[in-house]
C-alpha cells in the first residue's frame, strides 16, 4: 500500500527523496526558484509548479501527506485572533489554505531552530494556533542532523500534525538519535580540483578578519575542519560566497572549499543525485536544504502511524506518560 504526498518549498526535493523511499508517491511539487528547479527536474524527471501563491488549492491533486520547509516570516496581525487572517501575505497562509481544502491525514513541516523565538515566539504561536484550529493534534522537536549519521551540526524543527479526524487524537513519537559514528573524512572526495583551494588573498583575508574579531572578544571567523573532524559547523545558502563557515585542512597549502558533491554529502544526499547546475547554484541549493538522514527516520515513524492502526496510540495514554518523560513537545489544544 503506498500513498500520495505534496512537495511544497521543494527546493531540490530533499524531503521529497525520504518520502519517496519509505514508499510515498509525490503527485504535486512546488518551487519558485529556477535554479532549483531545474536540479528538481533533472532528479525527479518533472518540472515543479512555481509560485505557490499563485497556485489555486483545487488545482492541486488530493494527497496523505503534506511536506514543506516554509520560509520563516513574521505576522503583522498576529494576536487578533483572526485565524487565517493572520497568517494573510506569508507564505505559511498557503500551507494553511491548502491543509484546510484537502484535509490531507499528515503534514511535516521543516523550518531553521530559530523558528520558535521568531518575531518574539509570535510566529510559533499562530502557527500553532492555526494548525490546532485545522483540527490537527500538532508535534514538535528539534533534531540535530550530526545525531542521525551526517558530520554536520546542523539543528532545525520539525512539526508534525495527525488529522483528528482522519486518523484519530493520536501521539507521534519522533526518532531518537541514531549515534552512529560520524567523521567528515566520510564525505570527502578522494580527489580535489584545486579550484576549490583558498587563493592567497582570500586566505589572508579570512585570518585578517578572524583576528579583529578575537581582539574584540568574539569568535566570529572562519571555522576549519580536517577529516577526523566529528562534524562540521551548519552549511547555509551563503557558503558559496566565500566558504568561511566550513573551510577543510590541507597540508601544505591553504584550505579548502567543500566540492558541490561535498556539499552534497553532508546533507546525505546520494551520490547519484546529478547536480546540473553553477556551483555558486548547488551551494546555495544544498545550503538550503535539509538533512536527509533527519527526514528519513521521521518519514518511517509517520508511515507507520498512517498505514499501520495498532501503532496509533491514543493521547490519554500519552499524557499519562508526559509525567515521566518529556521526550516530544507537544502542542495539541484539549478539550
Amino acid at each position: 500500500m503506498t500513498f500520495r504526498f505534496v512537495d511544497l518549498f521543494a527546493g531540490v526535493g530533499g524531503i521529497r527523496l525520504a518520502f519517496d523511499e519509505v514508499g510515498g508517491q509525490c503527485v504535486f511539487s512546488s518551487e519558485w526558484d529556477r535554479y532549483a528547479q531545474k536540479t528538481y527536474q533533472a532528479n525527479f524527471g518533472h518540472l515543479p509548479n512555481g509560485d505557490i501563491t499563485k497556485v489555486q488549492v483545487q488545482e492541486i491533486p488530493s494527497h496523505n501527506v503534506l511536506l514543506g520547509g516554509f520560509p520563516c516570516q513574521p505576522f503583522s496581525q498576529a494576536g487578533h485572533k483572526k485565524g487565517f487572517e493572520d497568517t494573510r501575505g506569508t507564505l505559511f497562509f498557503d500551507v494553511a489554505r491548502i491543509l484546510d481544502f484537502h484535509k490531507p491525514e499528515m503534514f511535516l513541516l521543516e523550518n531553521v531552530k530559530g523558528f520558535l523565538g521568531h518575531d518574539k515566539g509570535n510566529t510559533f504561536r499562530v502557527v500553532k494556533s492555526v494548525l490546532e484550529d485545522l483540527n490537527y493534534s500538532v508535534f514538535h522537536k528539534i533534531l540535530n542532523a550530526r545525531d542521525f549519521g551526517v558530520p554536520q551540526n546542523r539543528e532545525r524543527i520539525y512539526i508534525v500534525g495527525i488529522h483528528k479526524t482522519k486518523l484519530g487524537p493520536f501521539r507521534f513519537n519522533f526518532p531518537t538519535e541514531l549515534s552512529l559514528p560520524t567523521k567528515l573524512g566520510m564525505i570527502l572526495e578522494d580527489s580535489v580540483d584545486s579550484k576549490y583551494t583558498l587563493s592567497d588573498n582570500l586566505w589572508e583575508g579570512h585570518r585578517r578578519r578572524k583576528a579583529q574579531h578575537k581582539l574584540k572578544g568574539n569568535g566570529f571567523g572562519y571555522s576549519i575542519f580536517n577529516s577526523e573532524s566529528r562534524y562540521t559547523s551548519t552549511i547555509s545558502a551563503r557558503y558559496y560566497k566565500d566558504g568561511s563557515e566550513i573551510l577543510v585542512e590541507q597540508h601544505g597549502k591553504n584550505p579548502r572549499k567543500l566540492t558541490p558533491r561535498e556539499a552534497a554529502r553532508l546533507q546525505g544526499f546520494p551520490d547519484t543525485f546529478k547536480i546540473p547546475v553553477s556551483d555558486t547554484q548547488a551551494y546555495k541549493q544544498f545550503g538550503n536544504s535539509v538533512a536527509i538522514p533527519v527526514i528519513r527516520e521521521i518519514a518511517h515513524e509517520m508511515v507507520e502511524i498512517l498505514l499501520n492502526p495498532s501503532a496509533r496510540k491514543p493521547l490519554d495514554i500519552w499524557e499519562q506518560e508526559l509525567l515521566i518523560s518529556r521526550d516530544s513537545e507537544p502542542m495539541i489544544k484539549m478539550n
